[in-house]
């Protein structure tokens, strides 16, 4: 029966959504670098699909930041300078440090706290092997979980746009990972700040994490 609005019982994610999924991933890992033209008709038939969902897919991303329209030329995967990669690290910083807040003040913060020392050791555990991919992905973890145990949809929806720049940003760096002991001890300073709740020591390792970070990626991209 249908429902008073007229919609239909939803079954499976749609077709843009999972196309949305693929380009998404494409971006992140450097499978469509920056800059790229993102061909209709070719996505179309390596995806096996008409030009409706596809379209529907590339406008979602254009809305999430990572395409761009150019007029009479197409679609293109976006591109970040450096005045835009500093606006990624300050947005980064407010979502990532809200998120801590909550973590640090709710009924779960042993758990939570236990939970990150957990991605920081992941991340120990790959610096000492030397294991830069596997650092990387410990890293990024690491920050997924901090913003996915705050419980907020809207932090995590924000978030997940905001990582996906971050992995172009590293991507277009191809194996430069700087520092991993230090890297493994910012995330092990944060993870010990969230567990005393001290919001002071929180904002403080965080913003220190992410100056150090992007400090990291403007000189490398120079």
């Amino acid at each position: 029966m249908s429902s008073p609005a007229g919609f239909q019982p939803v079954h499976r994610e749609s077709t843009s959504s999972l196309i949305t999924r693929a380009l998404r991933e494409g971006i992140m890992n450097g499978r469509l670098p920056a800059g790229a033209q993102l061909s209709e008709a070719g996505l179309a038939a390596e995806f096996g699909v008409s030009r409706g969902p596809l379209r529907e897919a590339m406008q979602r991303l254009v809305q999430e930041g990572l395409v761009r329209s150019e007029l009479n030329r197409g679609l293109f995967v976006k591109e970040l300078d450096e005045e835009e990669i500093r606006d990624l690290y300050l947005t980064r910083t407010a979502i990532e440090t809200a998120a801590a807040r909550t973590v640090a003040h709710s009924s779960g913060a042993v758990a939570a706290s236990q939970r990150l020392r957990e991605r920081a050791a992941a991340m120990a555990e790959a610096a000492a092997s030397g294991d830069l991919k596997a650092l990387a992905d410990a890293d990024f973890a690491f920050h997924e979980e901090l913003v996915s145990l705050a419980g907020s949809p809207r932090l995590h929806r924000v978030h997940e746009t905001l990582m996906v720049e971050t992995r172009m940003c590293m991507t277009a760096l191809q194996g430069t990972y700087f520092d991993p002991e230090d890297q493994v001890a910012e995330h092990s300073r944060i993870a010990e700040a969230v567990a005393s709740g001290d919001d002071a020591a929180l904002q403080r390792e965080i913003e220190e994490h992410m100056q150090e970070a992007l400090d990291r990626l403007v000189r490398a991209g120079r």
